[in-house]
């Protein structure tokens, strides 16, 4: 166990007096998914006129500008964060770069995991959709329609990819996900499914450094010490967090919200906030 001193907060108030640098988790601390948490649309308005910086950081399989579109149709304000970087961006990037390269070939059969036949994550890269894992070349896990589907939907669909092990990329890790129907499981248990299936598969996002990296970078590379992550999840956010050096915050309306024994959590993926708060609000 951690002998780290863990501060409660009630709200962000006390880490606007510390911090300039914010890296904010959007599911689980911003918003649901259906509508922003009581609080959030204001906090995030009022950290960015006390002149922070702030970079949302989140492991969605779609890129920045989509995200971006999302939390200005749920209501927060335009200007309220100064750069997006989610996973799928980074993968997006990274794929651009290899086809630049000549390592990803024009025409590569994907297979695209995604929700509501949403193909953004793909959209002007050299690749060709195929929807069969028999002829899969690349399967790209983007997101996760578990309110929807059961595993044994996706263990058929990857079953034949697995066999002949086709590379994977996951771009969202999170194993569980917020839906309107409740907690439901993510890409990331997808990404397990492969594995069990005895494929390999990259997982690009948080708790791995890439994200972070570009997030920092966007930021100007700051001192760690001035910044702090602010998430909702121990296993990607605080993780994260703890591994490149920065302080961080749990957030406990999100996918922990009702868990008894936190520690325990600590524990299982050794990882450790600085603080905790009931809610992502500015007081």
């Amino acid at each position: 166990m951690s002998a780290k001193t863990i501060k409660r907060l009630d709200g962000i108030g006390p880490l606007a007096d510390r911090y300039q640098v914010f890296l904010l988790d959007q599911f689980g601390v911003l918003h649901d998914g259906q509508a922003p948490y009581p609080g959030a649309v204001a906090a995030l308005s009022t950290l960015k006129r006390a002149g922070k910086t702030v970079v949302l950081i989140s492991n969605s399989g779609k890129r920045a500008k989509p995200n971006e579109d999302r939390l200005l149709k749920l209501g927060f304000e335009a200007g309220s964060w100064d750069h997006f970087v989610s996973s799928g961006e980074v993968a997006w990037r990274r794929f651009h770069d290899m086809a630049a390269a000549g390592v990803l070939r024009s025409g590569t059969k994907c297979l695209l995991i995604s929700r509501d036949d949403d193909r953004s994550a793909i959209d002007g890269l050299p690749f060709a959709l195929t929807g069969a894992g028999e002829d899969a070349e690349l399967v790209l896990i983007s997101a996760s329609e578990g309110d929807r589907h059961d595993l044994d939907h996706y263990r058929r669909l990857l079953a034949p990819a697995a066999a002949r092990q086709v590379p994977c990329f996951c771009t969202n890790p999170d194993r569980i996900m917020l839906t309107a129907v409740g907690p439901r499981f993510g890409a990331g248990e997808i990404a397990d499914l492969y594995e069990n299936l005895g494929g390999s598969v990259t997982r690009i996002g948080k708790p791995f450094p890439a994200i972070f990296d570009a997030a920092l970078a966007l930021a100007g590379e700051p001192e760690r010490g001035s910044v702090v992550c602010v998430g909702d999840s121990v296993e990607h956010d605080i993780a994260g967090g703890n591994g490149v050096g920065i302080a961080t915050t749990l957030v406990l309306g999100g996918i922990l919200a009702g868990t008894a024994d936190l520690a325990a959590v600590f524990d299982e993926h050794k990882a450790w906030p600085d603080y905790i708060t009931g809610s992502f609000s500015f007081r």
